[in-house]
C-alpha cells in the first residue's frame, strides 16, 4: 500500500496569512491537536522578523512549549542567516526545531519583494546559512514560484529543476516545491514532480495553494509522478505574509481535511487519525474565528464501494 508523509503547515503557513496576532497559548493548543492527530511532521513557526511578520513574534516561545514525542519533527522557517543563528540558540537552550527550512524564489520579482533580495544574492545568503546550520538540523529547501510569479509570468521548469538540485547539493534532505500563487495545473504539476524525481538526491516536497481550485488535482498528479511528500494546512488557511501585497484572490494552502480524505479514500496511507483531525480542525475554526475552507469536515468522508 502506498505510503505518504505529510507536514501540517497551518500553525506557520496558515498563520502567516493573518492580520491578527493569536496568542502563544492558543498556538500552542492548536499544535497540540494537530500533533494528536498523528502527524509526524509539523511547520511550527518562523524565525521571521517580528517587525516584518508579527505572527511569529513568540518563535521561540513556541518551540519551548511544544508537545515532543519520539518520533514527531517540528520544523521553522529560517529567511535570513539571523534566523538561523536565533534556531541555533534555540536549539543550544534543548527547545529548537528539529528542521529548518531555507528559502529562494524561482523568479527575481518575488525574491526581491518577498526575500528583499536578488536571486543570486539570496542564494550567497542561503549557502551560508546552510553552512551555519549543517549537523544541527534537519535543511529543507523551499523554492517558491515554482509554477508561476505575480511578477515576472511563468517560470521555467528547469530553474525549479536547478534550484532544487543546487539545495541538494547544500545538505538539504527534502526540497519543497512552492506553487505559491496557485498557477500549477495537472500536466504541468506531474511534469515537474517527474523530472524532479530524476534527479539524484532530489527529494521533493508538493506544496499547493488552490487559488484556481486545482490544489487536489495537484496534488494527485504529483503523487502519480513518485512524489511521496506534501505539505498541507487545516481549513486551508495561508497565503503570502498579510503585510505584503501580492496574489489573486483566494490565497490559502489545499486543505488537509480534503488532501487527508482523497488520499485515504483511495487506499494510500497518510498516518493520520481522523476523529483526532476533526478535532483539531473544529479547534482551528474556533481560533481563527471564521469558517474554514476545507469541504470534507461539512460533507463527511468520502465511503468506499461502487456507486
Amino acid at each position: 500500500m502506498t505510503e505518504v508523509t505529510i507536514c501540517e503547515c497551518i500553525a506557520r503557513d496558515g498563520l502567516q496569512h493573518e492580520p491578527g496576532f493569536m496568542p502563544t497559548a492558543d498556538k500552542l493548543r492548536l499544535i497540540a491537536a494537530v500533533a494528536e492527530a498523528g502527524f509526524t511532521r509539523i511547520e511550527a513557526t518562523s524565525y521571521s522578523s517580528p517587525k516584518a511578520v508579527p505572527a511569529f513574534a513568540d518563535a521561540s516561545e513556541v518551540l519551548a512549549g511544544l508537545p515532543r514525542a519520539s518520533g514527531r519533527r517540528y520544523k521553522a522557517t529560517a529567511p535570513n542567516l539571523r534566523a538561523v543563528e536565533r534556531a541555533l540558540a534555540d536549539r543550544d537552550a534543548g527547545c529548537g526545531a528539529e528542521e529548518l527550512s531555507l528559502l529562494v524564489s524561482a523568479s527575481e520579482g518575488h525574491s526581491r519583494k518577498n526575500l528583499r533580495a536578488g536571486r543570486d544574492e539570496q542564494w550567497d545568503k542561503v549557502t551560508a546559512m546552510a553552512e551555519a546550520a549543517r549537523g544541527a538540523f534537519t535543511l529543507v529547501g523551499v523554492v517558491s514560484t515554482a509554477f508561476a510569479c505575480p511578477f515576472d509570468g511563468p517560470t521555467d521548469p528547469e530553474t525549479v529543476v536547478s534550484d532544487a538540485r543546487r539545495f541538494a547539493d547544500l545538505g538539504c534532505a527534502l526540497v519543497t516545491i512552492g506553487d505559491t500563487t496557485g498557477h500549477a495545473t495537472p500536466a504541468r504539476a506531474r511534469s515537474l514532480f517527474a523530472d524532479l524525481l530524476a534527479e539524484d538526491g532530489v527529494v521533493p516536497v508538493a506544496h499547493f495553494h488552490d487559488t484556481r481550485g486545482t490544489g487536489l488535482a495537484n496534488c494527485l498528479a504529483a503523487l502519480e509522478a513518485g512524489c511521496r511528500h506534501f505539505d498541507s494546512a487545516i481549513g486551508g488557511t495561508g497565503g503570502n505574509p498579510a503585510g505584503i501585497g501580492y496574489g489573486e484572490g483566494y490565497t490559502g494552502n489545499v486543505a488537509t481535511e480534503d488532501l487527508v480524505n482523497m488520499f485515504e479514500a483511495d487506499g494510500i496511507r497518510t498516518g493520520t487519525d481522523w476523529d483526532a483531525l476533526m478535532a483539531a480542525a473544529e479547534l482551528a475554526t474556533d481560533l481563527f474565528g471564521r469558517p474554514l475552507e476545507a469541504r470534507s469536515p461539512r460533507a463527511g468522508r468520502s465511503r468506499g464501494g461502487v456507486a
